[in-house]
């Protein structure tokens, strides 16, 4: 050990900080006016040299090259080398001896980790106006608030929502994300900040609450565990209008549908809507938030997962998270409503079965649809009733067995005729049907007669179609079943569902945002994020 701190420049007579801490004031003196070395170590070294040395008894080796130690380096190259270290390492450097310590003041080392690992590109020179130094912004705030970067879900009651914490400049901002209004399925999401973190003195971070329109004020943030957080607001007199509660509606309706209730003549939609505001106003934005993860990617998923925006009639937009499960796919609402509530799966794609549409004319035939994807849910209950016999039954199951590898949706299945691969170019069509794929055609695509859609612009063309499930439910998630229905792929960034039972049509359409810090560690903390937000509204 006395060798490694001689390495170092650091003798045990000098940086063992433990025996400094066991000795007095007058030993500690006493011990900092000896030399840099050790007798012992001395005469180990000693000993050493002679025995290599030309005529010692032991044999003679190779000369030692010249020892060079940390503290023998200039320090504007101590500073380059601190700078590319983890900021959490430094700390635990500093207490190696004074000049590393005096040297880790150096406000180019942390302003250097604050834009390498938070991504703040401001200029922090600008912070020495305020007296606040690049190493209180990364210990006292970046550091500090490390744990509520990425996304998150409100618990607001079936409703939920998707918040995202992010750095903003020398700020830290929880950004709520919102669908664009009814029906714009595919126009940009809005956002409105409903907190910020800032460091103004060195004491300590500032929080203030966002919510209301009379400005920031006095907020509070306390992290409850690993991946939840809590926001309270101390002024809620801050969200309130000089209006009255008919003012904060009016308000909040312009900026939640972009409307006002007078333009919405449907009375249920009404009553969906007021009810919306009621519920979610109570709370003042003294919310709880549990963290999400986008969804992992593989190669042969049908399209990359993420993040959708779609059409649930009167209940307007809502975001779903596409993900993909071996030969299923689901969609998981991040925002719900009072029927199905966020969390919820509210459609499940079964990629091992492909649905042949008819052609147009036939397509605008509702009862020709219904009668193709009735047949596709017949196989597939009689396909799950022989798996719950099990392999014991014989061998003829194989093709049809959940162990069996295969993956690929686009790989033919062993069903009816009304089963078979629906698109030109795929896979298991003909080769002579591989042309139109290619150069990126697809089947022409129109919703039956009587089937109700909230954007009658949708794509007038596909590139396949799957058997899929949705589920419904009454008012307070009452009595919820999953129904039949239609899984259409448009393209990489949009696709549909028909419900049967409803006649209602929903587009998706991506989110296209980028997120930062919302990946999934594991695809088992993937699916354990989705058993925990599904929990809290089951």
């Amino acid at each position: 050990m006395a060798v490694c701190a001689r390495l170092c420049g650091v003798g045990p007579s000098r940086g063992c900080r433990r025996r400094q801490q066991r000795r007095g004031p007058a030993e500690t003196a006493a011990a900092d006016s000896e030399p840099d070395t050790d007798p012992e170590e001395e005469r180990i070294e000693a000993g050493a040299a002679a025995l290599c040395a030309p005529g010692a008894g032991g044999s003679a080796g190779p000369s030692q090259p010249p020892r060079c130690s940390l503290l023998e380096l200039p320090p504007e190259l101590l500073v380059e080398i601190f700078a590319s270290l983890p900021g959490t390492d430094l700390p635990s450097l500093a207490q190696v001896c004074t000049k590393f310590r005096r040297i880790l003041h150096t406000d180019t080392i942390w302003r250097r980790r604050c834009r390498e690992e938070y991504g703040v590109c401001e200029n922090l020179r600008k912070l020495e106006i305020t007296g606040v130094s690049c190493r209180d912004v990364y210990a006292k705030l970046l550091h500090r608030y490390r744990h509520i970067l990425g996304l998150w879900q409100p618990d607001i009651g079936p409703y939920g929502g998707l918040l995202n914490v992010v750095v903003d400049g020398l700020f830290i901002i929880g950004w709520m994300y919102l669908p664009p209004h009814d029906p714009h399925v595919d126009d940009p999401m809005r956002f409105k900040p409903l907190f910020r973190i800032h460091l103004m003195e060195r004491k300590s971070a500032t929080v203030e609450c966002m919510y209301g329109h009379r400005g920031p004020h006095n907020g509070h943030i306390q992290i409850v565990k690993k991946d939840e957080f809590s926001t309270k607001c101390n002024q809620t007199d801050h969200h309130r209008m000089s209006g009255g509660r008919q003012e904060e509606f009016r308000t909040w309706l312009r900026e939640e549908w972009g409307r006002t209730l007078e333009d919405i003549f449907h009375e249920h939609m009404q009553e969906l809507i007021l009810m919306k505001f009621i519920y979610t106003s109570q709370y003042d934005n003294c919310l709880t938030y549990r963290r999400i993860y986008l969804p992992p990617s593989h190669p042969d998923d049908l399209i990359r997962p993420g993040l959708f925006k779609g059409t649930y009639g009167s209940h307007g937009l809502e975001i779903v998270m596409l993900s993909f499960h071996g030969k299923h796919a689901r969609a998981t609402k991040i925002t719900g409503d009072p029927n199905i509530p966020a969390g919820q799966q509210t459609v499940e794609i079964d990629l091992m079965h492909r649905i042949q549409l008819p052609d147009v004319e036939n397509l605008r035939n509702f009862n020709e649809l219904s009668r193709i994807v009735l047949e596709v849910r017949e196989q597939v209950r009689q396909e799950q009733q022989q798996q719950e016999e099990g392999p014991e039954d014989g061998e003829g199951h194989s093709q049809q067995s959940p162990q069996e590898p295969q993956r690929d949706p686009a790989q033919p299945n062993m069903g009816p005729p009304t089963e078979k691969d629906r698109e030109p170019g795929d896979r298991g069509a003909a080769a002579a049907e591989e042309q139109p794929a290619q150069s990126g055609q697809g089947q022409p695509f129109v919703l039956p007669v009587g089937v109700s859609s909230r954007n009658e612009d949708y794509p007038r063309t596909c590139r396949m179609c799957f058997y899929g499930t949705g589920l419904i439910a009454g008012h307070g998630f009452t009595s919820p079943e999953r129904t039949p229905g239609v899984f259409i792929l448009f393209d990489n960034d949009r696709f549909g569902f028909i419900w049967l039972e409803l006649k209602s049509f929903s587009l998706y359409s991506r989110v296209q945002a980028t997120f930062r810090n919302a990946d999934a560690p594991s695809p088992q903390a993937f699916e354990e994020m989705l058993k925990n937000i599904q929990s809290l509204t089951s």
